[in-house]
């Protein structure tokens, strides 16, 4: 016998329509069912939460915490980040009012949650026991004793513990994940082997030959991805033999065809076997050889120089293959191939490769000679702040230039600008007023979490 509330449902499912119940009467006699379910179910039985332990952070100034307050509530909320980190930096927590917005905020930009980690403090981490919605909190350091950290700490801190340690001894760190390797959660396995690109050596080849055999896509190519930068591991040397055999040159002219078949050997060193959609599959087979190839083989292979290289026809597959060398320089952080790739195609995350003294003079040039639009904002979103001076002066002469003849166009590259700039350069910015009063607002905001 079905009751008042399957009598709703099965209305709604057949259709009001069908049935003679008008809509509006329909969603009334539901939100009356609903009254009447909540106000019937008896009450847990739960206990008590146990008490909030003590803070061990101190809090940050007054007027940082009333900032705060302000961003939260929608003023230069773009700014939020910054804030964040630098509270972290700084080792100080937010007032306790402020920590359930942040932890609703977290929840839904995953880009955060390591910087609330560190400021939501004590009373953080216990809400997030208590709520689902902010579990998420647990993953991140939460300042566990170093004595402590490696069994007794969240994932964050587990984190944060071994790239100390891989900064400072870096034998220390690999036989410290080997001892517990089978132990860890895949996530943090493909963490970990990433934490190792630091003070990577030959050292680490044989622990990382023995992670292509992991049970974990991500892992595995996250081991492949550092094999390719040591030109004598065994993965490598694989992938040079793949190399040699798909891309050839004769007299200038370069040739390339993809492997005929993607095999168990491929796929054990990081080669995916199915492509992303609308790219062909032995051409995505060729771009993941290419990717993780050695760049050092190239000039030899070929004959030719890296600027040679990048600007030799190819025929059919080139665009695999350029786009193969491109992630072979962001992968092998190598800024001689990023040189000559980016005059082909200047793309951010080449820029990164990139000293950051040149950097700033390639994106300068890049913006006094582009339009403004969605790829010049791209791109430079790719360059971390502060820019450097050059780079600042190119952008506000732009600016200024947009406003007066498309200032429908210039907002976004002001926001950006506000963003990215060095703070103390508000004084210079009056000229665009909205410019002028993000870098004071950043100036201030900094200033204040001293």
């Amino acid at each position: 016998m079905s009751g008042p509330w399957e009598e709703l449902v099965s209305t709604a499912l057949v259709g009001a329509g069908r049935r003679a119940v008008p809509p509006e009467i329909l969603l009334e006699r539901a939100a009356e069912q609903v009254v009447r379910m909540r106000a019937g179910r008896r009450t847990g039985r739960a206990g008590l939460p146990a008490v909030a332990p003590e803070e061990t952070l101190p809090p940050v100034p007054a007027a940082a915490a009333e900032r705060l307050a302000r961003m939260l509530a929608g003023q230069q909320s773009r700014l939020l980040t910054e804030w964040l980190e630098t509270a972290a930096a700084r080792r100080v927590r937010v007032p306790a009012a402020l920590v359930p917005g942040l932890l609703d905020l977290g929840a839904r930009d995953r880009s955060i949650r390591a910087h609330l980690g560190a400021v939501t403090g004590a009373r953080g981490r216990w809400l997030a026991g208590l709520n689902p919605r902010w579990a998420y909190l647990l993953a991140e350091p939460a300042h566990v004793p170093p004595d402590q950290v490696w069994e007794l700490g969240t994932s964050g801190d587990r984190r944060a513990f071994l790239t100390a340690l891989r900064r400072a001894d870096p034998a220390a760190a690999r036989e410290l994940l080997e001892r517990g390797w089978d132990a860890e959660t895949p996530e943090d396995r493909a963490a970990f082997v990433a934490i190792l690109a630091d003070g990577l050596g030959m050292a680490d080849e044989p622990f990382l030959e023995a992670v292509l055999d992991d049970r974990r896509r991500e892992v595995r190519q996250a081991a492949a991805d550092l094999l390719t930068r040591l030109p004598g591991s065994r993965l490598a040397l694989r992938m040079t033999a793949r190399a040699r055999r798909s891309v050839t040159g004769h007299g200038g002219r370069l040739r390339a065809e993809p492997p005929a078949a993607c095999d168990t050997a491929m796929e054990r060193d990081g080669v995916r076997a199915r492509p992303p959609a609308g790219m062909e599959t032995r051409g995505w087979w060729l771009q993941q050889v290419v990717a993780h190839t050695p760049l050092s083989f190239w000039p030899d292979h070929l004959a030719m120089r890296p600027d040679e290289i990048v600007r030799a026809r190819i025929g059919a597959w080139e665009r695999e293959v350029r786009m193969g060398w491109t992630r072979a320089a962001i992968l092998q952080r190598d800024p001689t191939w990023a040189r000559a790739l980016f005059e082909i195609e200047p793309l951010t995350d080449l820029l990164t490769v990139l000293p950051p003294g040149e950097r700033s003079r390639r994106a300068a040039e890049l913006v006094a000679g582009h339009p403004v639009d969605g790829q010049m904002v791209m791109m430079l979103g790719g360059v971390p702040r502060p820019w450097g001076r050059r780079l600042a002066v190119a952008v506000l002469e732009r600016i200024a230039e947009t406003f007066r003849t498309q200032p429908w166009n210039a907002g976004e590259l002001t926001r950006l600008a506000g963003e990215r700039f060095d703070p103390a350069m508000h004084e210079h910015a009056g000229k665009v007023p909205e410019l002028a009063e993000t870098l004071r607002f950043r100036f201030d905001m900094l200033k204040e979490l001293q």
